[in-house]
């Protein structure tokens, strides 16, 4: 209906939690990708700082939906929309990571991307979704030498202060290099083969992120915990798996479960299993 005033009082009350603000205008594009009251609300409050990194994520949505050719004049807006929004609240992380996305999709060139990364850091140097962004980007699938995701990956989790999802990093990293081996290859890989028994990266995400995370969890928590619940479960360490699933409550994600097979029947599987304990054996 074009209504624009809860959006606005949201954002507002979010104010500089950048965790806490990507996701929330990320959730409130998909809705504005189809609708009109992202864009309804710039033209009423055009210097608004919240309409304009709405805006921003909505026009970047679109063009990645129209795809690299015919989404390329969203891309551009998108582009210009995070720089006037930049403008008038400088130290907003959200229109910096969306650029990162928009480079992904749109204009992969390394001078930018270095660019763009250099002022995140300055603002917000462990967020969460910037991370993920570069990583998405050094994946052989879009634009990163073989390898180049798993060796980043492990590095930012090894810098990164103890108690952050960085510490995940690696996993989201193994998981895609599974997921793309099994597309290459699948009568010769399969899905029988699973790089998480004795994985170390398991353990890194356990010691660095779970057993000091924050009380309150960050936004997308669902998400990370579904890779930890999903690495431990395949490595066979459904003991371990156990509070994992507890946090994540009913908060299944499609991804990483639907690299392995069905994510529903995967995720129900190994809940049960983590819940139940191993049989007695008898003396």
């Amino acid at each position: 209906m074009g209504r624009w005033e809860s959006p606005r009082d949201l954002l507002t009350l979010t104010g500089e939690d950048w965790d806490l603000r990507i996701f929330r205008l990320q959730v409130l594009a998909e809705a504005g990708a189809r609708l009109t009251f992202a864009d309804t609300w710039a033209k009423a409050e055009p210097r608004s700082p919240h309409a304009l990194a709405l805006v921003a994520n909505v026009q970047a949505l679109r063009a990645m939906i129209a795809g690299r050719n015919a989404g390329r004049a969203q891309m551009e807006a998108a582009w210009g929309t995070c720089r006037t929004a930049l403008k008038v609240w400088p130290p907003d992380v959200a229109p910096l990571v969306v650029m990162l996305a928009l480079l992904r999709t749109h204009a992969p060139n390394r001078d930018t991307l270095a660019r763009v990364w250099e002022e995140i850091k300055q603002r917000d140097p462990w967020n969460r979704e910037a991370h993920h962004e570069v990583l998405t980007y050094l994946f052989p699938r879009y634009h990163g030498a073989q390898g180049e995701a798993a060796w980043w990956a492990e590095e930012q989790a090894s810098i990164a202060p103890r108690g952050l999802p960085l510490a995940l990093l690696p996993l989201v990293a193994l998981a895609e290099a599974h997921h793309s081996r099994q597309e290459q290859a699948q009568e010769t890989y399969g899905h029988s083969f699973h790089p998480w028994m004795e994985c170390p990266q398991t353990d890194v995400a356990l010691e660095r992120w779970w057993r000091h995370r924050a009380p309150r969890p960050h936004a997308c928590f669902a998400d990370d915990a579904n890779y930890l619940a999903h690495a431990l479960s395949f490595g066979n360490r459904h003991r371990e798996a156990l509070e994992v699933f507890d946090a994540i409550g009913p908060y299944a994600t499609h991804v990483p479960w639907a690299y392995c097979g069905d994510a529903r029947d995967l995720f129900l599987r190994h809940r049960a299993w983590a819940y139940s304990p191993p049989p007695r054996r008898g003396r």
